[in-house]
């Protein structure tokens, strides 16, 4: 048996999607900035797919920017707005558990001269929204919040997040990196007191290379690519028009069947939880017990660190059983660097080498969940066994 929980570090394409996108680079496949028919025929696409995320999002079209994934959405947020606002103040406000491209990211801009303050988080990975009031100040000219952590699946009080920094400081702008939570959470901007929000195509069942920025009207953001001036002059280039069409309509799928969906994801998150209740030595990372909705996390991630093992170790035992799991986050998994998430709510550092993500899709099934804890309770104590020897 093949088993795939690693997706939240990529998905597979729906079918529907690779037909339209096939359809588009074989036969629709004009430049949509050229005049004639061909060109027309590719900007359609453009349309459709503005005409998509506007609706689901509740923007307007000219709000939304295509960009080739959730890092470049990243990285127009954070420096496009930092430069064009510096005259403002040159604080910035982020969390310790963002993604690498919002941490990387906020590093640069540290270097260019802006001050940034990082919030802890707790133990479960949520911000303290008192810490963000109080780091708010009259000079904070952006803050940027994920609404879903991609190692452990906490999820930020976002619209809670939102308010708050309007109300303390009107004039301060609020990212948010909605890369996982995009496609298992309604999410919707204005109502949020979002200004930007980054979206990535490929962990939505969607094509590798897209991904979406959505400005608000009365943003102030210069561009950090030049070329063409497409897109309204803030992401220059021609656009990557099977992919965008691709995009759009993996969102237009799993929205249209959104909640069936998600009781599906989450009862597979649910029935492998109460799988590892019985194994010995292990922490699942950032579960709220007691929480409503849940385990207070994303429906689709897993973290789980198993004392005495090393990750690597472990995900290639998986893997030699057929099943395909993360050590940690896909764009940080080949550096020997230990996760700032797991530092951050607190991990002992005997645990930080032996975590594994296990995260799930609407493709998962329960076979290839009671397989896969079959194959731990068999695997785990004879690698236990191999480390103490």
């Amino acid at each position: 048996m093949e088993v795939y929980f690693d997706n939240s570090a990529t998905t597979r394409v729906l079918p529907q999607v690779a037909e339209l996108m096939h359809k588009v680079m074989c036969e629709d496949y004009g430049n949509p900035s050229s005049m004639h028919n061909k060109g027309l025929e590719a900007e359609q696409y453009l349309r459709y797919a503005k005409d998509v995320f506007a609706k689901l999002l509740k923007v307007n079209e000219k709000e939304l920017f295509f960009t080739s994934g959730g890092t470049e959405s990243d990285n127009l947020a954070l420096i496009g707005t930092a430069f064009a606002n510096m005259r403002k103040g040159k604080h910035l406000i982020t969390t310790q558990i963002e993604h690498p491209a919002i941490l990387q990211t906020m590093q640069y801009l540290e270097k260019q001269g802006f001050a940034v303050t990082y919030l802890p988080v707790d133990s479960y990975g949520h911000i303290r929204l008192e810490d963000l009031e109080n780091a708010i100040t009259p000079e904070t000219i952006l803050v940027s919040i994920m609404h879903t952590n991609n190692e452990i699946g906490a999820l930020e009080p976002i619209e809670e997040a939102g308010a708050l920094i309007k109300k303390r400081n009107p004039q301060t702008l609020f990212h948010v990196d909605t890369v996982q939570g995009f496609g298992k959470a309604k999410i919707f901007p204005k109502r949020m007191h979002i200004d930007m929000l980054s979206v990535s195509s490929h962990k939505i069942h969607g094509p590798k290379g897209v991904g979406l920025l959505y400005i608000n009207s009365n943003v102030k953001i210069q561009p950090i690519m030049f070329g063409g001036g497409q897109q309204q002059n803030i992401r220059s280039g021609t656009e990557n028009v099977p992919g965008i069409a691709g995009f759009a309509k993996a969102a237009e799928l799993l929205y249209s069947r959104f909640d069936e969906d998600l009781a599906q994801i989450r009862g597979c998150k649910d029935r492998f939880i109460r799988g590892l209740a019985d194994m010995e030595n292990i922490r699942i990372n950032g579960i709220m017990p007691d929480a409503e909705d849940g385990y207070g996390t994303a429906p689709h991630v897993v973290s789980v660190s198993f004392r005495g093992v090393r990750s690597e170790v472990l995900l290639h035992a998986l893997e030699e059983k057929g099943i395909y799991v993360s050590a940690g986050s896909a764009c940080s998994a080949k550096k020997p660097l230990p996760s700032a998430t797991l530092r951050a709510i607190g991990v002992e550092k005997a645990l930080l080498d032996s975590t594994i993500r296990f995260s799930f899709s609407i493709f998962t099934t329960r076979e290839e969940i009671d397989y896969t804890l079959q194959v731990l309770y068999d695997t785990i104590p004879i690698l236990r066994r191999y480390a103490r020897g």
